[in-house]
């Protein structure tokens, strides 16, 4: 299908719009979807776009002021009448076209990555206990994202989080991603490898095509040496050179990537490939957290504990030695309370924890002496 620079004066044909509206969209990924009411005159449901730009001017023209939100539709009242258009996802939802929308189309939505959509949080810098170093490195990011346009060629483009699973490395995106109110595209590295040749170039093309689009945004790449293990370990990585090659296309800012951020997050730093590796102009260590962090942890977790803890906070600071954040509060604060509301309990007391303990397989000669 080819769009002409028609001049039309068809009315545009506006759908119901609510009352909770977020403003105007950034970005609308579309996928053409054909006639949804079996009336079609054409064989199949996809349209080829072979301008993409005089597409946008098109759509912009004849959607403005409609609402756009994950799941609805908007459809063609011009050249193919009636045609349907689906949302896959808009930035942000429940916003309207406007003068300044960009417009994405794919071809299928299983094709895109498991984090293309943007990631609503409500996760704040306060929310991140502890990793003072780490915030503070971070601090380069937001100075960024806030005004792109200061560091000209000096931009940060690459940063890369490392530590143990558990201290904080997501938690610390989402809550930039909050603070700055930008979009962040969460994704799994092992999201991006296709099941064909070509498919995990496409699907970072278009990655970091639509974070373009509503830049300036974050992209989070989490477990990165589940593609970009090093050379070492070649046997065990599979073929992923493709996938390798097109994220470091991206990354060396081949394309101007202008307000992108690119996170990456690994358990293991020193199995990456050099290669990748190379291309983080920062590394921001995430380390556990001491006992006033812990304390901190626990502190602010029992806030919304919906059962009185009968422990002292000093000893679960004691109980919780060696332990991430994500473990404290989901292996030994929720084991517990699950473990009391299981026996009908109005509190959780020392037998719930002893029983997250012994369900986190320590050494039960360490167990009693943690209760000594």
């Amino acid at each position: 299908m080819k769009f002409e620079n028609k001049d039309t004066n068809t009315t545009n044909s506006k759908n119901i719009i609510p009352n909770n509206i977020t403003g105007e969209a950034k970005a609308v990924v579309l996928k053409s979807v054909g006639y949804p009411f079996n009336f079609s005159l054409m064989d199949g449901n996809n349209v080829e776009i072979n301008d993409k730009d005089l597409f946008e001017q098109y759509a912009k023209e004849q959607w403005m002021g409609s609402f756009v939100n994950e799941g609805s539709y908007l459809f063609d009242q011009k050249i193919l009448p009636d045609f349907a258009f689906k949302v896959i996802a808009a930035y942000p939802g429940n916003s309207i076209v406007g003068k300044n929308t960009s417009f994405v189309i794919i071809d299928d939505e299983e094709d895109t990555p498991s984090g293309f959509k943007a990631v609503n949080t409500n996760c704040y810098l306060e929310d991140v206990v502890g990793q003072v170093n780490a915030k503070n490195k971070s601090k380069v990011i937001m100075k960024y994202l806030e005004d792109p346009d200061k560091f000209g060629n000096w931009a940060p483009r690459n940063i890369l989080f490392y530590g143990l699973p558990g201290t904080g490395k997501t938690m610390l995106a989402k809550a930039l991603s909050t603070e700055l109110d930008v979009p962040l595209y969460l994704i799994k590295a092992t999201s991006l490898i296709g099941d064909h040749v070509g498919d995990g170039a496409y699907k970072i093309h278009e990655l970091y095509e639509i974070a373009q689009k509503t830049a300036p945004s974050i992209i989070f790449i989490d477990e990165m040496d589940a593609i970009a293990l090093d050379r070492s370990f070649q046997s065990l990585r599979g073929d992923v050179s493709e996938v390798v090659n097109a994220l470091l296309t991206e990354m060396d800012g081949v394309s101007l990537n202008k307000g992108i951020i690119t996170i990456g997050a690994t358990n293991n730093i020193n199995n990456l490939d050099y290669a990748v590796r190379s291309r983080f102009e920062e590394e921001i260590e995430f380390t556990m957290p001491t006992d006033k962090e812990r304390e901190d942890i626990i502190r602010k977790n029992l806030e919304t504990y919906p059962l009185k803890m009968n422990v002292s906070l000093k000893k679960l600071v004691k109980l919780s030695k060696g332990m991430s954040g994500r473990d404290i509060k989901e292996k030994l604060l929720k084991t517990s309370l699950h473990n009391a509301i299981s026996e009908d309990k109005k509190t959780v007391n020392i037998e719930d924890i002893q029983y997250a303990l012994k369900s986190l397989k320590i050494n039960q000669n360490e167990v009693k002496n943690m209760f000594m």
